[in-house]
């Protein structure tokens, strides 16, 4: 165990060498790591890496700017740029105690964080609030217990209270790793030296015959694409994927991902809602910013709606509605809670006692197909519309208009979503709702994200699926993926989701 352990250290070593370098002022850097098991199993691959962008080990990393530099924001995103791309799950924390950093904040995030895939900023209003986000962070992605957490970072709280210039950690489960503090010019001259010496435990070239080299970063590492047993990487396989599709009971969907390096849209479908067969809920969500807010959504949305149902009196008047609100809000309160900037559109169906309830934030649309005629369900909310620009002005905020785009602030096209915590003054959640009899006529539902609809106009998309479903295989699944690459041949690059939904199984008979 001696030689494993001293290759902990060199990797330790390396890990502080290179955070050192990436950081400069008043940062700290906590990546969160989890399963010694793990790490001793696959050592000797961990020993050859350049990249922690697929190093599964890593859960969460860090970064805390505890004194926002108004006078030089670009250099703070060119940093953040670079580490981004090095951790699967990276948050930003910023402390922003004046008006001042908190203005300077929000346009440099507006003007930069676009450029570089918006990571999730965290902004606090003092160092202190900044390590409870941190905390909660980290313990609901599972690094940590959150009294383990907490625990290794009361040495930086105290410091920071007394003003302390800048510090940087690496934190981790692995007995050993918790022991290196790189603000310590102690141990930084002490690790120095050991580069220079060519110690045994650091991550130096060692080559057949070939001296030991100076080293600022741990050597080569080929992490394996799947380890058996961790679950998270099969999810994370499947959101990459470039297209799939899905056939299910009264509904399929087809998705493809646009230019994003991550495909963000995403589905619900929850069939015999409350027991009952001819109940369902159906939602399209387009996530932005990440996938963290569209992946929320999926697993709270039609959960949360569906739990403040059965707390409702089903006499109270408009209780479905009630109902639908309802879980749209507690859906955002709570993902709003943990921290982190993405947001989400979400359009959604709930079929009920023989009617459809509509609901949409953002841009993602509905469609009913009757009688062959398309009828628009849902209204985007967007910049473009001049209500949803008054009651963002009547709020405070503004809107500009970039390369021919009305967007919040300068910045999001989408004047509704869940999430998106920078913007939520004037970004609400509030669904707007639209209640319609199931008749007979009704035939189908088309449900996209707007990758579909900037491109397809709504009968071009009805007369499409009639078409298909009046011929002999009655194939659903082919008309969303002729959609779908209409879509795209038509010049769209963004994410495509399209989802039919036959709604002759959801009528009820009154004879």
């Amino acid at each position: 165990m001696g030689g494993a352990a001293a290759e902990r250290d060199g990797i330790t070593e390396g890990l502080l060498s290179l955070f050192a370098d990436a950081f400069a002022g008043h940062w700290c850097l906590l990546p969160a790591l989890c399963s010694l098991h793990w790490w001793v199993e696959h050592l000797s691959q961990i020993n050859r890496t350049d990249s922690f962008r697929n190093f599964l080990y890593i859960l969460v990393a860090f970064a805390f700017v505890t004194s926002w530099d108004c006078s030089n924001t670009s250099s703070i995103f060119c940093r953040v740029q670079k580490l981004i791309k090095q951790f699967a799950n990276f948050y930003v924390v910023v402390a922003l105690p004046t008006k001042e950093q908190n203005d300077s904040f929000v346009q440099s995030y507006f003007r930069n964080g676009m450029e570089i895939g918006k990571p999730p900023f965290v902004p606090v209003q003092d160092v202190e609030m900044g390590f409870e986000k941190i905390v909660k962070i980290a313990h609901s992605r599972g690094a940590c217990k959150q009294q383990d957490v907490m625990s290794k970072l009361r040495t930086e709280r105290k410091r920071s209270v007394q003003v302390m210039d800048a510090f940087r950690r690496v934190m981790s489960s692995v007995p050993g790793l918790d022991d290196h503090d790189a603000n310590s010019e102690e141990e930084k001259s002490l690790r120095d030296e050991k580069f220079k010496e060519g110690s045994d435990s650091s991550t130096m070239a060692k080559g057949s015959g070939a001296p030991n080299k100076l080293r600022k970063r741990p050597g080569r590492l080929v992490v394996p694409e799947y380890c058996p047993g961790l679950e998270f990487t099969k999810l994370r396989k499947k959101m990459e994927n470039q297209e799939f599709q899905v056939q299910g009971r009264d509904y399929c969907l087809a998705t493809k991902k646009g230019r994003r390096e991550t495909l963000e849209d995403a589905y619900i479908v929850l069939l015999d809602v409350l027991g009952d067969f001819k109940q369902a809920f159906f939602a399209v969500v387009d996530g932005h910013g990440g996938r963290d807010a569209a992946d929320y959504v999926v697993e709270n949305l039609g959960k949360n709606i569906i739990n403040a149902l059965e707390k409702i009196a089903e006499d109270e008047e408009n209780a479905i509605e009630l109902a639908i609100r309802r879980g749209h809000g507690r859906t955002d309160e709570e993902f709003l809670s943990q921290g982190v900037g993405s947001g989400a559109c979400a359009a959604s169906v709930l079929v009920k006692d023989g009617e459809l309830h509509v609901a949409n934030v953002g841009d993602c649309r509905v469609v009913l197909s009757r009688n062959g005629v398309a009828t628009a369900l849902t209204k985007q909310h967007r910049v473009c519309r001049e209500d949803e620009r008054l009651r963002i002005e009547k709020s405070g905020g503004f809107v500009e208009c970039k390369n021919g785009v009305w967007r919040v602030q300068g910045s999001l096209a989408v004047s509704r979503a869940i999430g998106d915590v920078h913007l939520k003054e004037w970004v609400i959640s509030e669904p707007e709702i639209r209640r319609l009899p199931l008749t007979p006529d009704c035939e189908f539902l088309i449900m996209a994200s707007d990758g579909l609809w900037d491109k397809v106009n709504d009968q071009e998309a009805v007369d499409e699926v009639t078409r298909e479903m009046g011929r002999k295989d009655n194939d659903g699944m082919k008309a969303c993926k002729r959609l779908m690459e209409m879509s795209f041949r038509r010049g769209n690059m963004d994410d495509v989701t399209v989802m039919v939904v036959h709604l002759q199984h959801f009528i009820i008979s009154t004879i």
